[in-house]
């Protein structure tokens, strides 16, 4: 099938793009949001190919995956008036967790009975308020990095973008008292200045921005990975750094709570608890290495690749047929 796309989330599509088909990707001349084309810090198959808006008028398309509510209307207009879910299937990704009055928190699709509703966490669709769209669950899938884990720097992993602006959205507010228990490394886009905005010595809080790949292997010699993340859908950092092996300390929020079983590391809503483990880890490697086996072998189970695009296959044969 043709798939046409936006990338919106790196990550996430590294995984979707891995499937049997060929991926359509807008690409414009200054490659902004609405035309990023294909990725240039993540590995994709020469199946996903860059299209100009132009070219997409008739381009055949037989799925549309919509991630944003504005790529309707965008879809509409680039496919010379082909409406997505009436003229060509379509199906929406919700990544986020909704924001502002959750509970009351209205799907921009919701009502829709000509696409379906597909979120990427369970919590995700509990939040939502979906209305009468059909709506489905695949959980995210991760290309497997390796085991990498060698631990040898007594240092916390981080992985947020942006951790200033987003503040206490993922629990920035948090790391001067947990950098005191373990030093950490903050990876991420605009990330600089962060010990200095948390008021930590630059050894406390260190920072970079690093490719995938380069990341991987960073985080892998770190000792264990933290995740004090308040309100998301689940970080995609959380299931690598599982997959590299590393044994996790995370705030129990949102889907992280389903995603680290017992044995895999720390679960706590309690900031101090967490300050605990990182201890723990710092000074009891072998207890680090161990918690991050187990880890790894939970995240495979549960987020491996096969069956994230066994879950896709199916979906889209639903929504194509």
């Amino acid at each position: 099938m043709n798939i046409l796309l936006w990338h919106v989330h790196g990550s996430w599509t590294t995984a979707f793009v891995q499937g049997p088909h060929s991926y359509l990707v807008p690409v414009t001349p200054d490659r902004g949001p609405d035309g990023r084309g294909r990725a240039r810090t993540f590995s994709w198959p020469g199946s996903v190919r860059e299209v100009p808006p132009g070219e997409l008028r008739d381009a055949p398309v037989d799925l549309v995956v919509l991630q944003r509510p504005h790529e309707e209307r965008l879809a509409t207009e680039w496919l010379g008036g082909r409406r997505p879910g009436r003229d060509v299937p379509a199906v929406y990704v919700e990544h986020n967790t909704p924001r502002g009055d959750v509970p009351l928190s209205r799907h921009p699709m919701a009502d829709r009975p000509d696409l379906t509703l597909v979120h990427v966490t369970h919590f995700n669709r509990l939040l939502w308020d979906n209305g009468t769209t059909r709506t489905a669950v695949v959980e995210h899938g991760i290309v497997d990095p390796g085991h990498r884990w060698t631990g040898r720097l007594p240092r916390a992993a981080v992985v947020v973008n942006e951790p200033v602006r987003r503040d206490r959205f993922v629990g920035t507010d948090l790391l001067p008292a947990l950098a005191q228990a373990a030093p950490l490394d903050v990876f991420g886009m605009r990330t600089e200045g962060l010990a200095t905005h948390l008021g930590l010595p630059e050894d406390r809080c260190r920072t970079a921005d690093l490719p995938q790949a380069r990341l991987h292997d960073a985080m892998a010699e770190r000792r264990f990975y933290l995740h004090p993340i308040r309100w998301t859908s689940l970080g995609l950092s959380l299931l690598e750094a599982m997959h590299l092996g590393m044994p996790v300390v995370v705030l129990a929020t949102t889907e992280a709570v389903e995603a680290v079983p017992p044995g895999a590391g720390t679960l706590s809503t309690r900031p101090e608890e967490l300050a605990r483990a990182a201890r723990h880890y710092l000074a009891e490697p072998e207890a680090a290495a161990a918690d991050g086996a187990r880890a790894r072998q939970a995240a495979l189970e549960r987020y491996g690749l096969k069956r994230f695009l066994d879950d896709w296959e199916r979906l889209i044969t639903e929504a194509c047929s």
